[in-house]
């Protein structure tokens, strides 16, 4: 597995999508949602779950690149000619996703303002995150990165989307979004666990206190 990371998304407002024809899926953990290079002819909204986004190079090293938790868009390529999938989605936990044919989508950013004003204010939030996600991977230690990237999936800060409780995430999975390795992470997480900010009882419950971390120079 290779060591890029990437983005931990934030958590967004739940999309208004009454009027918009869509077809509701159910995915299993670890299903299949698409796959890298298949036909890119629909955008998927998650309206409850969580999904990973990860890529293949052509030497087979594989990468996590996003996570993307409920209201969430994922596949919006296929809206600026993207042909093909440049990742394949994965569910991580039980999944419901609707799917929203390119035709369907571009006719509603095209008659419904309010609808395409949301839908640019969403990818324009991802590309902010995005960028920070860049600034931290360059100028951060994997500490900091790993304690970053725990409080995001926590959702720590967000008024609208209170912190939760995360389901247990292997280290592997941990290490490919944080941009280092296995033994790095769970050298991390011994260390927050020993000072207290993070618990384990069968889930993942991160405390405010990490947030030390993120903030010492």
């Amino acid at each position: 597995m290779g060591k890029t990371k990437r983005t931990a998304a934030r958590a967004a407002g739940a999309f208004e999508l009454a009027g918009v024809r869509t077809q509701r899926v159910e995915h299993e953990p670890a299903a299949i949602i698409f796959s890298q290079g298949d036909p890119a002819e629909s955008v998927m909204y998650i309206e409850k779950g969580a999904v990973r986004l990860s890529v293949v190079s052509r030497t087979g090293k594989e990468a996590v690149v996003a996570v993307f938790e409920s209201h969430h868009f994922v596949g919006e390529g296929c809206l600026a000619g993207q042909a093909r999938r440049m990742a394949t989605a994965t569910a991580m936990v039980p999944s419901r996703i609707l799917m929203i044919e390119k035709t369907e989508m571009t006719r509603q950013l095209h008659e419904q303002p309010a609808f395409s004003d949301r839908f640019l204010s969403h990818i324009l939030t991802r590309n902010i995150q995005i960028e920070e996600d860049l600034v931290d991977q360059l100028f951060n230690s994997a500490e900091k990165r790993l304690a970053r990237t725990l409080l995001l999936l926590t959702r720590y800060g967000q008024p609208l989307n209170p912190p939760r409780v995360l389901p247990r995430l292997s280290q592997e999975l941990l290490a490919e979004m944080v941009g280092t390795t296995r033994s790095r992470v769970n050298f991390f997480m011994n260390k927050f666990r020993k000072l207290g900010f993070i618990e384990y009882n069968g889930c993942l419950k991160i405390n405010s206190s990490l947030l030390s971390v993120v903030l010492l120079d």
